[in-house]
């Protein structure tokens, strides 16, 4: 996983033969969840070994060893640790290719590798992947050897087996991550819209061998995240959020394109609680790996029962998904773009698409809720054969309050019903005169972006205006806000600066201003430091 400028801050036999007859009959999806869901026991996903994957370790930590100790991705030692990779997937049958890392990576930095599977339907992949460049300090075995190796012989296991497939399966090595998740970036960057959408989920593996480690779920409320908190749930072992590694890793670059993403970590250099040593074991008040970005990452720096459950988690998650000849009719249901923004009084619009992914095409009907007071929604067509398309209209009233709304689409077919969310944020007009910007705006390294909203309030805006901001970035000290007014002017709101890292989440200011309230208002965020990145997630301001 890179780092932040602030250090502090198997299965059907695993399953069974762990936890017996206390493990539940079903995964249980998080609220919101739609995936059917299959009983555990008649999944037949694999024991990944362990002794493999600690095999690969070694071949790793032999590489550093003979590359001046380190698998950095400018050096020799990554590009040894590409051919590795790469020969075993493609004696075991795999299609696989080197994307070169570029634009915007290091100079001199190696190559990504993808490996896709045989089969399945393509225009439905699920990916795994993990970064396989470690910091130059050391060979990075838990960083991030565990995630490469782990990854590796998920894909070999699959290869062995040679199952049917009902999804295609593809997985990555990621170059560069180091610097600033550059290798996955440029990758996600290289692909057109049509092979992003193709995506359907990606999980990342980032430290998962942590010596002092826990069982951390990316995003784990989401419907990507359902099969691996549902394979650690079933143990018993209570995952929690991965908050220490949000927007840390390389997941990052594929959420921020809009592809559903999950994964799995055990801790970098934040600290156990009492209560995670309570539940899984481990030292309370030490660090998860003490050896984080530092050159004792070798193949002693690794729990193997932490290790050994990703393995498995990730060879659930792909069998559940992917693995298996669909003989029933089904469809899945998606809108593009899956967010909007509106004023009062005005109507947003998205796609509803829909795809028969098994059987026969079937005759599916739409209706909306959840929506926001004074709002309507109409379909144009109300109904569709899946495979096709429908516009949804959202016509907010001026008296629709401002905020940020999820509408729930239902698609009913003649043999499922599925839904999906189209997350729409109302800025305030006539009376009201608080105005929201809800899209997401990426903020890299060294970079500027400017996120407007226009106010439609009369007069003279109401000093100081009230500005709320919603930023995940895990360096706010990096960044410098700024707000410009329909005049013109520019109002310093938070500078950049400090001897220390903390989290922005939402943070609120005064603003003393003197200008009229009609027009464009625009927050302007200047990350000023490398290292850390994040994106903006809302913004409003009240006039």
């Amino acid at each position: 996983m890179r780092r932040t400028a602030v250090l502090t801050a198997t299965v059907a036999m695993a399953l069974m033969g762990l936890v017996g007859s206390a493990m539940p009959a079903t995964a249980q999806a998080p609220p919101g969840s739609t995936r059917n869901e299959v009983p555990l026991a008649a999944l037949a996903p694999p024991d990944i070994s362990l002794t493999n994957v600690k095999a690969h370790l070694s071949q790793l930590q032999s590489i550093a060893s003979s590359n001046g100790g380190t698998r950095r991705s400018t050096t020799s030692g990554y590009t040894a640790s590409v051919s590795y990779v790469e020969q075993r997937l493609q004696a075991a049958g795999y299609t696989t290719r080197r994307v070169t890392c570029s634009p915007g990576c290091t100079s001199g930095a190696g190559p990504d590798l993808i490996a896709d599977w045989p089969g399945g339907d393509e225009s439905q992949v699920i990916m795994a992947g993990a970064h396989l460049d470690s910091v130059s300090a050391g060979p990075g075995i838990n960083d991030n050897g565990s995630g490469s190796s782990m990854t590796l012989e998920v894909a070999l296991t699959l290869a062995a087996q040679n199952p049917a497939m009902s999804k295609h399966v593809r997985f990555g090595w990621w170059s560069d991550e180091e610097q600033g998740l550059l290798g996955s970036r440029a990758y996600v960057s290289s692909l057109s819209s049509t092979d992003r959408s193709r995506i359907k989920q990606y999980l990342n593996f980032d430290m998962i061998g942590s010596t002092n480690g826990g069982y951390f779920v990316n995003n784990i409320t989401t419907a990507a995240a359902v099969d691996l908190r549902a394979f650690y749930t079933n143990l018993g072992l209570q995952p929690e959020e991965n908050t220490e590694g949000a927007n840390r890793s390389d997941d990052a670059s594929f959420r921020n394109a809009g592809i559903p993403t999950s994964g799995v970590a055990a801790g970098a250099s934040a600290t156990k609680t009492s209560a995670q040593a309570a539940k899984w074991g481990g030292t309370a008040g030490r660090a998860y790996d003490s050896c984080y970005h530092q050159s004792c990452d070798t193949t002693a720096n690794i729990n193997d029962t932490v290790l050994d459950r990703a393995g498995d988690a990730l060879a659930y998650a792909i069998w559940t998904q992917a693995v298996g000849t669909s003989t029933g009719r089904d469809f899945s249901i998606g809108a593009s773009p899956a967010t909007g923004s509106v004023q009062a009084g005005q109507t947003a619009t998205t796609t509803i698409g829909t795809t028969t992914t098994s059987g026969t095409a079937q005759t599916v009907s739409l209706t909306a809720s959840g929506l926001p007071s004074g709002a309507t929604a109409s379909f144009s067509p109300a109904s569709v054969t899946s495979g096709g398309s429908s516009t949804l209209s959202l016509a907010t009233s001026a008296s629709t309050p401002a905020g940020t709304y999820a509408v729930t689409v239902t698609g009913t077919g003649q043999t499922a019903t599925h839904t999906t969310t189209y997350t729409v944020t109302v800025g305030g007009t006539g009376g009201g005169r608080t105005f929201t910007n809800g899209t997401n705006f990426t903020i890299n390294d060294l970079s500027t972006i400017n996120s407007p909203v226009t106010s439609t309030a009369t007069g003279s805006a109401v000093s100081p205006v009230q500005v709320s901001v919603t930023i995940s970035h895990t360096c706010a000290e990096d960044l410098r806000i700024r707000l410009r007014g329909p005049n013109g002017t520019y109002y310093t709101i938070d500078s950049s600066g400090g001897s220390s890292c903390t989290s922005y989440g939402t943070r609120t200011y005064s603003v003393p201003v003197s200008q009229q309230a009609a027009g464009t208002w625009t927050l302007q965020v200047t990350d000023e430091f490398r290292l850390d990145t994040g994106f903006l997630d809302t913004w409003s301001v009240t006039v």
